[in-house]
């Protein structure tokens, strides 16, 4: 069966169908870490303006997300990457994870930092493939045994 190409725009996360998405990344994330060491952001935090959220969206359907968010110091985070489990497979979380990227150098930002957890590989290799390496606790991250921590520089050579 021939999937319909995707499109990822800019969004609003207040909008029900991404509610109830990001309602799923979290019950998702409480099934593979304890509750402290999930660091969620409601849908409410992600509308702030130190965010931008990227939607996938195939057939008009939500399918995948993920997020800037703008810290201090040239730094910049990757937040609530998340693909729908129907959807995975197709590299809509690659193709997030490149916007996010490309809007971190844009704004200028000289580093992009991201937590995820440590039962997360699928994940880690998305990271990895787009230039992230693992790093020590980042932001004001506590140093955990549930997280893994990633940094990429964005300095242009």
């Amino acid at each position: 069966m021939k999937h319909a190409a995707p499109t990822i725009s800019v969004e609003s996360p207040l909008t029900d169908d991404m509610i109830g998405m990001i309602d799923e990344l979290n019950e998702l994330l409480l099934t593979l870490s304890p509750p402290e060491a999930c660091f969620h952001m409601t849908p409410q935090d992600m509308a702030g303006d130190a965010t931008t959220v990227f939607v996938a969206r195939v057939n008009g359907e939500a399918a995948a997300c993920g997020a800037l968010r703008r810290h201090d110091r040239g730094v910049a985070e990757v937040k609530r990457m998340y693909t729908r489990p129907v959807f995975q497979g197709r590299g809509l979380g690659g193709s997030i994870l490149d916007r996010i990227v490309s809007l971190a150098r844009e704004e200028g930002f000289s580093s992009l930092v991201l937590e995820t957890g440590d039962r997360h590989p699928a994940a880690w290799r998305i990271y990895e493939r787009a230039g992230f390496r693992r790093c020590g606790p980042v932001l004001d991250y506590p140093d955990s045994p549930y997280s893994v921590y990633f940094s990429r520089s964005l300095a242009t050579s």
